[in-house]
Formats: structure tokens, sequence, C-alpha cells
């Protein structure tokens, strides 16, 4: 991205935030750019999680969000994950880049209020995001109906405690009322969600699970440490960012039965599909160090596959 149009995007910013409000017209006058990605621009921030509001025929504002925001920081949300991402970018930068400063400052605002979990842009699922994180902040209880149940098969509702979104707002947690515990539900899995009247009664019993870095919830604390090639690490940094701060380079070795530049994983999972699914995947670039239930998981898979689709 060009810094001019840094700059446009920036100014349109904080024209939106500003007291007044603007219409299409007069912030593409200003920018000296089309209505049409005026509009393309505001699409993309409400998808990044800024909340604009539509306040007239053309008009939008940036709205603060509660009466203790007083900062643009506190408007966006990123997640610990997104935040390293835009972090990595921002350090790829330019070193004479005149806006890397700037930016790696308003991150760490923006990075301070990654807990501001209520809000999302992402328009499948804002409605019922939107009502969960309602009935979180009254402490009600909700009934979420149409739920798919991935190992029933079929749809059940639910009378629910919710108390906590996952990272990018992929799952909330709550306890289960009828079933008297704590559960994980994927939200892009709900059909409905209706906040009741009825006030939380178990609070006390609240609780969420951790996550690692491969975004699999446990209490079990799996130590796996794996021996990469190149292409392995890459990939690994590229799709689970909160890997890298558990790679380190070592002598260059012997993978897949050629020498190339090694890297070791030292790390922490909570449980062990989400890494045994990238290990399997990227079988040919890795070696299993360290953990005997991932390498028992490598070999049951292995097993299953001969027995689909090896000769008889």
């Amino acid at each position: 991205m060009d810094q001019p149009k840094i700059a446009r995007i920036l100014k349109l910013i904080a024209l939106l935030s500003g007291n007044r409000v603007y219409t299409l017209k007069e912030l593409a006058e200003e920018l000296e750019i089309s209505q049409r990605t005026v509009y393309r621009y505001i699409e993309t921030f409400q998808e990044a999680g800024f909340v604009i509001n539509r306040v007239g025929p053309y008009q939008y504002h940036m709205v603060s969000i509660g009466d203790s925001v007083e900062d643009i920081s506190q408007i966006v949300h990123f997640s610990e994950e997104e935040a390293t991402i835009v972090n990595r970018l921002i350090d790829s930068l330019d070193p004479d880049n005149s806006l890397k400063a700037g930016l790696k400052r308003k991150l760490a605002a923006v990075y301070d209020s990654v807990n501001l979990s209520q809000y999302i842009g992402n328009k499948n699922v804002s409605k019922i995001v939107e009502t969960l994180a309602k009935a979180m902040k009254e402490k009600k209880v909700v009934e979420l109906k149409d739920y798919v149940s991935s190992l029933a098969g079929d749809t059940r509702s639910y009378l629910l405690e919710p108390y906590e979104f996952t990272s990018n707002y992929a799952d909330v947690w709550a306890f289960d009322v009828n079933a008297g515990k704590n559960k994980r539900f994927k939200v892009y899995r709900i059909g409905e969600v209706v906040k009741t009247d009825e006030p939380w009664t178990k609070e006390y019993a609240h609780h969420s699970e951790p996550m690692d870095a491969f975004h699999c919830h446990g209490t079990r604390e799996l130590h796996v440490v794996l021996k990469m090639n190149n292409a392995a690490r890459n990939i690994m940094v590229e799709e689970f960012p909160m890997t890298e701060p558990d790679i380190r380079q070592i002598e260059d070795t012997l993978i897949g039965g050629s020498k190339d530049q090694a890297w070791l994983y030292d790390g922490i999972c909570r449980d062990i599909w989400g890494i045994g699914r990238f290990v399997m995947g990227q079988q040919w670039n890795i070696e299993v160090v360290e953990c005997d239930e991932l390498k028992a998981f490598m070999l049951d898979s292995a097993d299953n596959i001969l027995q689909m689709y090896g000769e008889e």
C-alpha cells in the first residue's frame, strides 16, 4: 500500500470520528477520490471491527462506544493473533518509512483494548454476536435456537449463560443451564439467539479453557517439540502466527530425506487435534521430536489412510 493511500485512509478515519457528520460526496471531495471508493473504505472499516453508523441519507459517522470510551483506539478491536499479524506487517516496512513509528504507537493503543470483545463487523454473525454480548453485559440467560450439532448431526436449542468470546468471535463460552456445565459453541452454527429476562444464577461456575496457538482449547498441557524445514516453518507461522515465539533456528539437518535449514518448534498444546492436523499436512517436512501422543496420532492416522486407500 502506497503512502498517499495510507494518508487518505487515516484522514478518512479522522473525518468519520470527528464531531461533524459528512456525506459520501463531501468525504469524496475532501479526499479527492470517488464516492464509490469512499464507500468501499467504509465497508472495509466495518469488516475490520470499526463501529460506523449510518446517521442519514449517505451520511456516516464513526461512533464512540459508551460514555467511557473517548478515543479512536477503543473503537476498533484486535484479537491477540490479529495484533501479532499487524505488528509483523508494520515491522516489514522500510526502516525510513515516516509512518512506521506512528503506526506502532497506534497499534499499541489498540492492543490495550483487546477486551472490547462485544463489537464485531462481520455481517453474517453480527446480530448473534451483539445479542450474546448484550446478554453478557446484563448477565441474562439466552435461548440459543437451531444450533447445528456436529456430533449428532441435528439442530438443538439451549438455555445458556454466555460469558466469553474466543478469538475473532469464532466461539462463545457459556454455561448450559440444563446440563449444568460450561460448553463452547461455534457462533456460525447458531441459528438464532433470544435474550431472556432471566438473570444468571451460576456465575461462580463460569470458566473458559485456555486456547493454544493451533486454536484448540483444553486444560491439558501437551509439550510438543517439532523439527521443521523452511517450508513447514513458513506455513506454520503464516497459518498460526502465535507459534512464532516458540520457534528457533537450529543447525541445518536432514528432514524428509534432504538437507535444509532447520527450525525447532517447542511449545505447549491443549489438544492433539489442532497440531496433529497441521503435522499430518506437512509430514514430509516435519519430524516429531517429542510428544508420544502426537506420534500415536500420526500412526493412527496413517493406519486409517492405509485401510481406506491401501491395497488389500
